[in-house]
């Protein structure tokens, strides 16, 4: 009997093996809203009233499909309700696509790390809660991130929107305002500011940064030919 046990006494000492090496490869990548301990600042700007209607999008294909450009029409119309560019919105989405974004995979791994990003725009819990208040997806919960692609969308759009209401008028460092707002979606609102002043990012934040230039052409044709 203690010989037929073994084998499967392995097979599920492998599993926390390979939760623990996935976390330190999703740590090395990071996550939007939390490279750094700064809570991100929901805005006081007005809420733009959106006509569209905030049921549940189709079910999302899954994680090892998953292309961003497939939403270049969700993007386009989250952007224009929300005054943001559409190439911005993209650009973070094909930044956020360094995991799977199964609905399967999210909620397994959420178990192992229960402050995990949900949803294709990787979104955390407190920074959903916070956005989505007075809006019309306000009812809506973070657990729905996973399985609806547009909600996911429609909240990383809201978000920009919140932080670039942020914003001073006119800001010292060379950075441009989309890199800023792509920063500040990576980091926090506090963080965003204080290298609008001239503060210089750390690692995580820089690749952050690398990144979404690195992909910042090729969201422009996703949301121009979608």
């Amino acid at each position: 009997m203690s010989e037929s046990r073994t084998p499967k006494r392995r097979r599920w000492l492998a599993v926390p093996v390979f939760a623990l090496a996935l976390y330190v490869i999703v740590r090395a990548v990071g996550t939007p809203q939390g490279d750094t301990p700064l809570p991100a600042k929901g805005s006081a700007s007005p809420h733009v009233p959106s006509a569209t209607s905030s049921a549940p999008s189709p079910a999302p294909t899954t994680g090892s499909s998953y292309d961003p450009a497939d939403y270049a029409s969700q993007v386009r119309t989250r952007a224009r309700q929300t005054g943001v560019s559409a190439q911005l919105l993209m650009a973070i989405l094909y930044n956020e696509a360094y995991k799977p974004h199964d609905p399967s995979f999210e909620r397994a791994w959420q178990k192992y790390k229960p402050d995990a990003a949900f949803g294709i725009a990787n979104m955390h819990r407190a920074t959903f809660d916070e956005v989505k208040q007075g809006r019309e997806f306000a009812g809506r919960r973070w657990e729905e991130l996973p399985d609806d692609r547009d909600l996911a969308i429609n909240a990383e759009a809201w978000y920009l929107h919140d932080l670039a209401a942020q914003l001073p008028a006119h800001w010292p460092a060379s950075y441009t305002r989309n890199d800023l707002l792509a920063l500040g979606y990576n980091t926090g609102a506090s963080n965003m500011l204080a290298f609008a002043r001239g503060a210089g990012p750390g690692n995580q934040a820089r690749s952050y940064l690398d990144r979404l230039h690195a992909n910042w052409a090729k969201a422009g044709r996703a949301v121009a030919a979608g």
